[in-house]
Formats: C-alpha cells, structure tokens, sequence
C-alpha cells in the first residue's frame, strides 16, 4: 500500500479535515489570515493528521472529533514550522519562500501564536479532559525541545543521546500526541492507547532521522529545502555525530570546525567525509530500527486496513525521498 493508497483511503476523512482548517483560518485580521493560508496549504505531507484518522479509525470511531483534532495537531505543526524557519533564518521550505521571507519574522512569530491559541480555542470545544491534557504536555514538551535544539546549535559536542532527545521532544512527540488522541477518541484501552503513543513516538523519530539524513542526500527538488541547511546553521544531526566519532582525527577537526562557525563553506569536504565514513548507512540503519519498533508496537492490535495504513507509513516514512 504505497503512500497515494493511504491517501486514497482517507480522502474523504482528510477532505473533511481541510474543511475543518479553511474555517478555523478565519480571522478579521487580514495578515493573519494571509500567512496562516501561506503556510498551510503550502504543500505539507498531512502526517500528522492523517495519524489521529487512522488510529481513530482503528477502534471504530464514527463520530466528527477526530477531524476536529486532526486539524488542531496540524495548527500545532504549522505554528512550529513558522517559529523554527524564524530561528533558523531559514528562506525555502517545500521548494517554495518561506513566510519569514515573505511577510517577515515578526508575522510569522504573531501568527504562529495565533495558530498555538486558536489550536487551543478548539481543543476545548472538544470537552474532554484527557485530550486537553494530551496536546498541552505535547505543546510545552515541543517547546523544550525547540530550546534544546538551540543549545545544541554551534556545539561540536553533542553527543547522540542528547540529539536523539532534542528528536523525541521536538518532533517525535507530536507524532506520538496524534496517534494517542485518535485511541482516546475511540476509547481504547490503556495499554492500546499506549501501543498507538509508542507507534507514533518511534515513527516520528524515524521520520526525522530520514529528515536530517537527507539533509546531506537528497535532492533539493524532492526535499523542498536546500542542502546543507542543517550545517549551515550549526546543527549537529546525525551524520556529522557519527562521522566525528569514527572518523580520522583530521576529518572530526574539520566537521568540528564547521558546526562551530556554521555557513556554507565546505559542504563538498564535509559531504565527501560523511560518505567515507558511512555515516548515511548508519543513520539509515538508525531510522529502520525506529520503523521496525513503531510497526512492532501496533503488532498486537486486530488485523484491520487502517492497522495496515499505519504499517506502510513507518515503511513510508524511511524509504521516501523527500
């Protein structure tokens, strides 16, 4: 079931959940609404939200909320996304100008709050305690990881457990808060609540290991950002992690060197090095790993063909190419 068949599957459920998004966009405030439309229809993967549809759809839920909360975890997402390009000063996203680029980093932080209140304007609609408590202990845990990310930049000594926490936190965690709520929505059990938390949590992490791999692989046309980003602004992802740890002393000087100092220069040198010491394998192998606990985790829930979405997705998740 390749990704297009996942998609065809939830059409109709994804269709209502852009429903969902197009009316909670609505603000008197033009600029707001011009940059939240910007950014949301600009292309994304709608992974997030599809994981709050399959894992509802797992358990028989027949109700409305789960598009409800489908759209609210991708306001979450979005508000992340127009805060991180600000921190990051980062210019294209989805082969298209980012909207800091467009419309300025104090537009894109005032509407990404926007975005962070309206998400939380809806999660009350849904009246049920535990789902508030859900998206809020994801929301403040994605902001640490935000910080943590920050404290990481220009830092040549970032071990890899500390990156893989920044992962959990930042990224990870809304992927594990989406595949939680459907349960919840569809009143799993605990330990089937906590089965769907565990599939999304490794598929998330899986799914940016994949990110900051291809990062020194892919092809900017496919990824929609340039390579070397992640260099360029000092962030110390895998690659660079492995190939300071196994490689000669002169290739970790020179890997050390350029995340301290950041830029473009020297990408080819430090491209070269990565692949002589298969730091990309390795992460590769890493990002597997993930995939095969996130399917390993839902191994114990019943047969069904949203059980068999979720499977392909951790399968998605570490053989795409953008």
């Amino acid at each position: 079931m390749p990704i297009e068949r996942i998609r065809s599957f939830i059409a109709q459920d994804m269709s209502a959940v852009n429903a969902v998004i197009q009316q909670k966009l609505h603000s008197q405030v033009a600029l707001v609404h011009q940059v939240s439309e910007y950014i949301i229809h600009n292309g994304g993967k709608r992974l997030r939200p599809a994981l709050v549809i399959l894992s509802a759809g797992i358990f028989g839920y027949s109700g409305q909320y789960h598009h409800h909360l489908a759209a609210v975890v991708e306001f979450i997402h979005t508000a992340t996304l127009l805060h991180d390009d600000v921190v990051d000063e980062s210019q294209l996203r989805r082969n298209k100008a980012t909207a800091n680029a467009l419309f300025g980093n104090a537009a894109s932080v005032l509407v990404g709050d926007f975005l962070y209140s309206r998400a939380f304007q809806m999660m009350v609609e849904v009246n049920n305690m535990r789902v508030m408590q859900v998206l809020s202990d994801a929301t403040n845990i994605i902001a640490e990881g935000e910080v943590l990310q920050l404290l990481n930049c220009r830092d040549p000594n970032v071990e890899e457990e500390n990156y893989l926490r920044v992962i959990r936190f930042k990224t990870a965690k809304l992927f594990e808060a989406a595949a939680r709520l459907g349960a919840i929505l569809g009143n799993a059990t605990r330990s089937e609540e906590e089965a769907l938390a565990a599939y999304g949590m490794h598929l998330g992490t899986a799914f940016q290991l994949i990110d900051d791999l291809l990062d020194y692989s892919g092809d900017h046309q496919d990824t929609g950002k340039n390579l070397g980003d992640d260099l360029a602004e000092g962030k110390p992802t895998l690659p660079l992690i492995y190939a300071m740890r196994t490689g000669s002393e002169k290739q970790a000087s020179v890997i050390r060197e350029a995340i301290k100092t950041g830029g473009e220069s020297g990408f080819q040198t430090i491209l070269e090095i990565i692949q002589e010491t298969g730091a990309l394998a390795y992460a590769k192998q890493r990002a597997q790993n993930e995939a095969e606990m996130a399917s390993e985790a839902i191994a114990m829930l019943a047969d069904s063909s949203y059980k068999e979405c979720l499977l392909q997705l951790a399968y998605f998740a570490v053989t795409r190419n953008h």
